[in-house]
């Protein structure tokens, strides 16, 4: 696997816990969150356009911006199927936290900051090619109601013919029930069992036209990580299959 250890643009040492796994540490320099997730994503896009075939696991769902801009410079445009237990879908407009963490999929599909999606070589995505899973726990005022992107749940996925064409599949490991995923920093109650979430990411994997999996970590500070790295490692082998 493709380990991306960082954060928020800092560092993040949680790869530790899941085996061996080739490091991306680029210097990232000075500057604002942003800026540093701009030269951190252009990096993984660099990784990825020269090897689509590993897969990426990173501190933060924002990761998904560079796995998609390196598949654009390969000229592989897909369809996103965007596992997480949020909606992250906020603008600075809408957003009540003021966390960058819970905008990557409105800047995926050119919404709000833009700045690591350029920073990255991102082309956005239009609403009609993403498909957010399980997102049960969105804010007040958050628009993925407004927006055309389809919503579906982890079971729907599992049993429904998926999107024809190339496929990004990306998981926040959140989307799994608290319950067998331990150690999040979200967690979302009342979502899908572990093996509810390998299922759907095995339908994904039977098209055999997956281009990319990557993964949002669960944090190594919280109590449970190891078996939250374990459950994680379960997820890659179902979505890589």
């Amino acid at each position: 696997m493709l380990g991306v250890p960082y954060f928020m643009g800092e560092p993040m040492p949680f790869l530790g816990q899941i085996g061996d796994v080739d490091l991306l540490e680029p210097d990232l320099g000075p500057g604002t969150p942003q800026q540093r997730m701009a030269v951190l994503y252009r990096a993984l896009a660099d990784t990825v356009a020269r090897d689509p075939g590993r897969p990426v696991i990173a501190g933060d769902c924002v990761s998904a911006i560079g796995v998609l801009a390196g598949l654009q410079r390969r000229d592989v445009d897909p369809t996103l199927y965007f596992f997480d237990a949020h909606g992250d879908f906020h603008t600075w407009e809408t957003t009540p936290s003021r966390f960058i963490g819970g905008m990557p999929l409105a800047m995926i599909t050119g919404r709000g900051e833009q700045t690591i999606v350029d920073g990255a070589g991102l082309r956005p995505l239009s609403d009609d090619r993403v498909v957010l899973v399980d997102a049960r726990d969105l804010d007040p005022g958050e628009p993925v109601g407004d927006s055309g992107v389809e919503v579906l749940g982890v079971g729907e996925v599992a049993e429904s013919a998926p999107r024809r064409g190339p496929l990004h599949v990306h998981v926040d490991v959140d989307v799994v029930d608290p319950g067998d995923m331990p150690a999040v920093n979200y967690p979302a109650p009342g979502g899908p069992r572990l093996e509810a979430v390998a299922e759907a990411l095995r339908r994904l994997a039977s098209t055999g036209r997956v281009v990319a999996v990557s993964f949002s970590s669960w944090n190594p500070a919280r109590r449970g990580a190891p078996r939250a790295a374990e459950a994680t490692l379960r997820l890659v082998e179902s979505a890589v299959g």
